[in-house]
């Protein structure tokens, strides 16, 4: 890992900005001791994709109960961020706008990862703190070059191009741990690696589909580590590790009982925890982002089961972040989710879904294509007799906005209510300044 001692001290900005008086230094009423955000060292960054205030709180009744509250939800900052896009056509943003206005602060369209809306190459927050020389990762059960940490590590005009996202993020300054899915775009048509293609789905077959040669050779030649499997990334050491885990997603979304599957070769919350200590072994501190995909995907088939499954996954995951934060108090934490998606709401049982067709209380769920909304469920109340039910009102992102939890110094500038950009502010203040 990089030793580099050219960052600037975290303690002098605040000491020349502090008001001597009779002697005595007077920090800026805004910060209390020990909240400086001259205190960061590192950022823990978690996405739960398509994650809004109804998912967290079905979240909560699915794993505590009533009375209980999930590891997201018990950081001691909240606020609510908006997330519209600045695309010609559409309102609503899609997951790569939302994560670009996050890594460079500035709003741009659909499908745009991290450019202007003239579609110019915009800095990232990924680029910028490995260039203040701090180690950089991501860890998601989406895609390694998927939409979200995309936007933190290159761009794009087109968030389909996979493979030149993978090629970017060989390029200087590119994150030094990646682990999650998507090695069907590091690898030529024919090479099918560590996964047998899956081609159970005739429009998006999964297979090997790099245009830009065997990027796994070049990453190799870079000096990152190889993994595939859930052993190896265990007993993987050195401090570059590529771990791919799956063809494409770490998972299978579809409607329920339809192939649906969430059981990912390694969960999220071991692949936060071996990033966490491969990227802590630098001097100056680390940006690290984490993302759960699942929660987005199974939420679009309004499949409330696996939703669920991911919302564990992702807690489980901020469970470990948090443990690292405990430990390591120059950290900051901040979660959150870059759009709502499925329209969803929490409902008592009743025997009529006043929302319209694809009801799926009889636990045998309409194809998706048929579905206009439906109650799904019902689901077990944690800890106690009582059940809920999920109402989907779309299977598309919705505009309502999310909710930003977080801790650490630097935390208290996301309360409040304001427009997702502002994330990028206070991540560049922690990390750059």
């Amino acid at each position: 890992m990089s030793t580099s001692t050219s960052r600037r001290s975290r303690g002098l900005p605040t000491a020349l900005a502090a008001t001597l008086v009779g002697g005595l230094v007077l920090l800026p009423s805004c910060l209390a001791p020990g909240d400086e955000e001259d205190d960061v060292r590192s950022v823990i960054f978690v996405n739960g994709d398509g994650m809004a205030a109804a998912h967290r709180e079905a979240g909560r009744l699915d794993q505590q109960g009533f009375d209980g509250q999930l590891a997201m939800d018990s950081l001691a900052v909240a606020g609510l961020q908006t997330t519209d896009p600045r695309d010609p056509l559409e309102t609503v943003t899609d997951s790569a706008a939302g994560a670009s206005a996050w890594a460079t602060g500035v709003k741009t369209f659909n499908g745009g990862i991290s450019v202007d809306v003239d579609g110019n190459p915009l800095p990232t927050i990924g680029a910028q703190a490995a260039e203040a020389g701090l180690a950089t990762g991501l860890v998601t059960t989406a895609q390694v070059t998927d939409a979200t940490p995309a936007a933190f590590f290159s761009s794009t005009t087109d968030r389909a191009l996979q493979d030149q996202i993978a090629g970017q993020y060989l390029e200087v300054n590119g994150p030094q741990v990646i682990l999650g899915g998507g090695e069907d775009w590091w690898l030529p048509a024919g090479d099918e690696g560590a996964f047998p293609p899956r081609t159970g789905d005739a429009e998006d077959p999964e297979v090997s589909r790099s245009q830009q040669g065997d990027l796994l050779a070049q990453a190799e030649g870079l000096g990152y580590v190889h993994l595939s499997d859930a052993a190896g990334l265990a007993a993987a050491e050195g401090d570059r590790l590529l771990g791919l885990f799956a063809n494409e997603e770490m998972f299978q979304m579809r409607a329920e009982g339809r192939g649906d599957e969430y059981s990912p070769v390694v969960p999220l919350a071991d692949m936060t925890a071996k990033a966490l200590d491969v990227l802590s072994e630098d001097e100056d501190g680390f940006f690290l982002l984490v993302e759960e995909e699942g929660v987005d995907e199974m939420a679009h088939h309004n499949n409330g089961t696996r939703m669920l499954q991911a919302m564990r996954a992702l807690d489980d995951a901020v469970q470990v972040a948090r443990e690292y934060v405990a430990e390591h108090p120059d950290t900051l934490l901040v979660v959150t989710g870059d759009h709502e998606t499925g329209g969803l709401t929490i409902e008592d049982v009743d025997a009529k879904d006043e929302s319209g067709p694809g009801g799926t209380l009889d636990g045998t769920p309409a194809p998706t294509q048929e579905r206009v909304s439906g109650e799904d469920g019902p689901f077990p109340v944690a800890g106690s007799d009582r059940t809920f039910v999920l109402d989907w009102t779309s299977s598309q992102h919705t505009g309502a906005p999310t909710v930003v939890t977080a801790e650490g110094p630097g935390s208290e500038a996301l309360t409040g209510s304001y427009r997702n950009t502002r994330l990028y502010e206070v991540l560049s203040d922690a990390l750059l300044d």
